[in-house]
């Protein structure tokens, strides 16, 4: 016992001196804080269709703020957040929201932390952005990231921009137990709001990000025999506005005339959805609700702008 003690009590005093990430009292590393998305990417079958899309549509400047060198297939919603393209396979893969990203002060020390609990992550690579990362698939083959947070700058919106923030992805969960051990238990996201299409039923899970505000979202009950289109709807990202009704008044004025109106969810948040050329669907969500949710009322913080 007292050998273990002197060995623990060397790795904190060597962390402490080396620079290495906090240790635990049993010498396991600490979780780096987790501040929020960094970026979502989306496959597409046609890169030109998609940038149109996003540059015109969404309103989007390409190649700004922390997508320097990606040039045409980055859009930055902000100085730390961004939209990105990639060129789907042959054949593609079912799921078009092809990566989520996370922010979080250490990546190397989130990879320590990920190794040290048995999670299968891979080496710390450079993005084109250069900021350092490191990529893994959740417990239901999920693929995200975690991104080093780049220092805070000054940034101007595009002039025609819907949002300047991105605030949360959704993607389809088979079984809610199994991911929340990964995210809720290891990672300490935490419960935002849950509902569903009844009162008495969960169809989705929101959890924020341990440190921020940001969240994902659990599309359950899917069938598993969902076809390209309602993969298209569940798997999804959402960029917050300050009136739906403005933003949609805005998508109609930069050329997409087919769309839904802007309703209220059962979340109680107004929202109106438009989608990309590969049916990906892009949710303009308000910041905070206009009327009580079904279900559930929130636990957390909602986001702002």
């Amino acid at each position: 016992m007292l050998v273990r003690r002197f060995q623990i009590s060397v790795m904190v005093c060597l962390a402490a001196i080396l620079g290495w990430p906090p240790l635990t009292a049993t010498g396991q590393p600490l979780r780096p804080r987790i501040t929020g998305i960094a970026y979502v990417r989306v496959y597409s079958t046609n890169l030109d269709s998609s940038r149109q899309f996003y540059g015109k549509i969404v309103g989007l400047a390409p190649a700004t703020a922390g997508c320097p060198a990606v040039a045409q297939s980055c859009f930055a919603v902000n100085d730390h957040q961004q939209i990105e393209i990639t060129a789907a396979g042959t054949p593609p893969s079912s799921n078009f929201l092809a990566e989520v990203a996370f922010s979080t002060e250490n990546v190397g020390a989130m990879r320590r932390y990920l190794l040290a609990h048995g999670v299968s992550v891979g080496v710390i690579s450079q993005g084109a952005d250069g900021r350092p990362r490191v990529e893994l698939l959740d417990p239901e083959g999920h693929p995200i990231a975690f991104v080093e947070t780049p220092p805070r700058t000054a940034f101007k919106p595009a002039p025609e921009q819907l949002s300047a923030r991105l605030f949360h992805a959704g993607f389809v969960v088979r079984d809610s137990r199994v991911e929340d051990r990964f995210y809720r238990d290891l990672l300490g996201f935490r419960m935002y709001w849950s509902g569903g299409f009844k009162d008495a039923e969960t169809d989705w899970e929101e959890i924020q990000v341990p440190d921020g505000n940001d969240w994902i979202e659990y599309m359950l009950n899917i069938p598993s025999t969902a076809d390209h289109q309602e993969l298209g709807v569940q798997n999804h990202f959402s960029l917050g506005v300050l009136s739906a009704k403005a933003a949609v008044e805005r998508i109609h004025a930069h050329g997409l005339k087919n769309t839904d109106e802007p309703e209220i969810g059962r979340d109680g948040k107004w929202a109106v959805d438009i989608y990309d050329p590969d049916a990906t669907r892009v949710e303009f969500m308000e910041f905070a609700p206009a009327q009580k949710p079904c279900c559930h009322p929130y636990t957390a913080p909602h986001p702002t702008p």
